[in-house]
């Protein structure tokens, strides 16, 4: 199987430069329109996907984003491997504005999302124990240091609901006690999807503040925050640039098995699976279908 990188691009984040042959693509999907059309090419001769999160314009809520039909679709156009790109707060002094974390842990505090291709009818459990690729998450590493970014391997993200940010208590409680190192609101349920879809999945968070925690949080201007939006955004473009040399044209199976995700996940007996969701299934999970 060949490499297709596939790139959920967060705020700030709308396009991916250096494509060729690059074109929009509106992908139909059985759990609706994904966030907006894809953008495809080649990059360095490796296949390239790129969908924003939010809907070019950024239209979609974290809430509303179709977390479903955005996995569905970069698995149906071929995508093997998925780079999550996103804006977070952090919760550590070391990790300041401008920084990125390569995350290799999540806490799920979303509460209002469909959070599973699965259930009445066609039942399975797949585990996210260590919920990123491993292999992808040090590609992304790589790639960073290589272009230059302060970027830390590894830390806990703490998914909020949102669409408001945390209170003063959360953010010491998500802090001080959970010992979570970022938090955002868009990498769940996208990752538990990648891992049912049995995509690759890495989550790179770029962080723009420190969470309200922070004693000098209040006196951060907003324009300020932009700013670092803006130039995490231009860091991500040249990170992404360099991951068709690390990653290659040519791909064997995962080492850490996100592609063989569903293997011993499907818990309904076959005759009893109901056809109208397995026909919804075909792009996720064909392979065990």
């Amino acid at each position: 199987m060949d490499t297709m990188i596939g790139v959920i691009g967060g705020s700030g984040l709308y396009e991916i430069d250096g494509l060729e042959d690059a074109r929009w693509h509106a992908v139909e999907t059985p759990w609706g329109a994904p966030s907006d059309e894809i953008l495809t090419g080649t990059l360095d001769g490796v296949r390239m996907a790129f969908l924003p999160r939010h809907g070019r314009g950024h239209v979609h809520s974290p809430t509303t984003v179709p977390y479903r039909a955005n996995i569905d679709a970069l698995k149906r156009l071929g995508v093997t491997d998925v780079i999550s790109v996103s804006a977070c707060g952090s919760f550590r002094e070391e990790m300041a504005p401008g920084h990125f974390v390569i995350v290799d842990q999540f806490i799920d505090r979303t509460f209002a999302r469909e959070k599973s291709f699965f259930g009445t009818g066609c039942v399975a459990h797949v585990s996210v124990a260590h919920p990123t690729c491993e292999r992808l998450g040090k590609a992304c590493f790589d790639a960073a240091l290589a272009q230059g970014i302060t970027v830390h391997p590894g830390g806990t993200y703490l998914a909020m609901e949102g669409p408001q940010f945390s209170t003063l208590a959360e953010s010491k409680l998500y802090r001080e006690q959970w010992g979570c190192d970022v938090i955002g609101m868009t990498n769940m349920p996208e990752a538990k999807l990648a891992r049912e879809a049995e995509l690759c999945y890495a989550s790179v968070a770029m962080v723009t503040d420190y969470d309200s925690w922070h004693p000098d949080h209040g006196e951060v201007e907003v324009t300020e925050i932009i700013r670092t939006l803006i130039g995490n955004s231009e860091k991500a473009r040249g990170m992404i640039a360099r991951l068709p040399a690390l990653l290659t044209t040519a791909r064997g199976t995962c080492e850490h098995g996100c592609d063989r995700a569903l293997e011993n996940a499907l818990m309904t007996a076959p005759e009893k699976r109901d056809p109208a969701l397995l026909a919804k299934l075909d792009a996720v999970a064909g392979r065990m279908l």
